[in-house]
This record gives structure tokens, sequence and C-alpha cells, in this order.
């Protein structure tokens, strides 16, 4: 088993192509819905500029090659990044892909509902709508039926930021401490403060009020790291490695249960 270094890298920033700037620019004055997570439907990172950072033998090299092994993908959106992801990890020709399982879940049912109208394998990777600000049961029974009690991995991408300002410093924190419950490993990409400043301001454009927590948070700056030291601290996680920066300039954080 590969043993994972405690290291920060960084890439540089690389500021996106105009047509990804104009298109996020227009997703972002559509947000009208208070109470959604509204986790990557205004992401216009392609799969590849995440995959890019990952290497395609990380499960193998986090020892799950011999068992039945699940991944859960928070906010999953219409899917597309949770199929590549998949595939990425594992190819066509690994002779044990049955085993390895995903499941995706998102709080809009008609970005589900496309997921599911996509996925070119519905025998291993699953999508379902779900609150998880609201409730578990559901990933409860998904485990139960893999007879597992935990996700092996879980990836949280591009969600930390829609559950912060919808449902304040408590609400980001109950996320990050019931992922890594139910997780032996975490992948977690948080957006850094600006996001939350350029998502805030375009609102107010519209002529809109203010996400509902966003004056009154307390955890501002860094956010991936303030979401580092909750999990080390009080979620017996430890982390183990950073990939590096996406072209959006967000840190990919792996983290282990100790």
């Amino acid at each position: 088993r590969t043993r994972f270094r405690k290291v920060q890298t960084q890439r540089p920033y690389q500021r996106l192509p105009l047509p990804w700037r104009q298109a996020e620019r227009q997703l972002v004055a559509t947000l009208a819905h208070p109470c959604l997570l509204e986790p990557r439907a205004l992401d216009f990172n392609p799969p590849e500029n995440r995959l890019s950072l990952i290497p395609p033998a990380l499960l193998r090299d986090l020892g799950y090659s011999d068992e039945t092994t699940l991944i859960v993908d928070v906010g999953c959106n219409s899917g597309e990044l949770s199929i590549a992801f998949y595939k990425h990890l594992v190819p066509e020709e690994q002779p044990d892909r049955r085993k390895v399982h995903l499941l995706g879940f998102d709080l809009d049912e008609t970005l589900v509902q496309r997921a599911e109208e996509i996925n070119p394998l519905p025998s291993r990777i699953t999508f379902i709508p779900l609150d998880i600000t609201k409730d578990t049961n559901q990933l409860q029974d998904y485990l139960s039926l893999h007879g597992c009690s935990h996700f092996h991995l879980c990836l949280c991408l591009a969600v930390t930021m829609w559950v912060h300002l919808n449902h304040g410093d408590l609400g980001l924190l109950q996320l990050l401490s019931r992922l890594s419950s139910m997780s032996q490993h975490l992948l977690l990409e948080a957006q850094p403060w600006k996001c939350y400043r350029s998502a805030a301001r375009r609102l107010r454009k519209l002529g809109r009020s203010d996400f509902d927590h966003f004056k009154t948070l307390k955890i501002r700056g860094d956010v991936a790291d303030h979401a580092r030291e909750h999990l080390e601290r009080h979620c017996g996680m430890e982390l183990i490695q950073s990939f590096g920066s996406t072209a959006w300039d967000r840190k990919l954080l792996l983290f282990r249960k100790t």
C-alpha cells in the first residue's frame, strides 16, 4: 500500500477561458432559490480539471483492491463528474470492476433524473435525490445493501460554499462531521472565500437580498484550512495528501479516518 505524505503542493492559478467565465456569471445570476444547496449547478469546471490531478490508481493506493468499494459523490448535479470519476478510477479493463460502486446524490430531482438518463453503468453507478442536511437514511440503506458500514471514499467537490451560505457556520461544520462519520476517506474541494464574495455580489446586482447567513458567517478567509482544522480536531480525520489546485484555484485535499 502506498504511504501518503502530508504535503502541500500548489499549481499556478490559471484564468478560465472567456466562455466559461461568461457562462458561470450567467448561471450565478439565476440564483433564486436560497434553500437549495446548488452544489455544482454553477460549476463550469470540466471533469478533466480535477481528474488530471487525481492518480488513476488512487483506490489501489488507498488499499481498496480486493474488496467491495463504495464511493459517494455529494451534490452530484447531473452526473457527468460522477461518471467521469468512476471511469477514471475504475477502467474498463480492471478485472474486479464490478466490486466498485458509486452513489451520487443531489437535492435537485431534475438533475438526478438527467444523471440517470446519461448513466452508462446503472449496475455500478446509482443516483438518488437527497438533502444531506436533513436526512441520511437512504445512505445507510445503501451501505446495508452492499454489506458495508461506511463509504470507502467520499467526494465533496464544490459543495461546501452553498451549504455554508444557506445553512451558516453550523451547517458547514455539521456537513463535514456527517461526511467524516460515514467515510474512511474524504476528498474535499472547498470554494475559497473570493467565491463567496462573487456569489453575494452577483446576487445583489440582481436586486435580491444577500444569502441568509452571508453577513454573519464567522468562518471566513481560508475556508479549506478551517475545514481541515475541524476534520482533524473534531472528526478523527487527518490530511494525508494535497493534490494541488484546480484551474479555479481550489485545493483538492484527501483526508483519512484515523
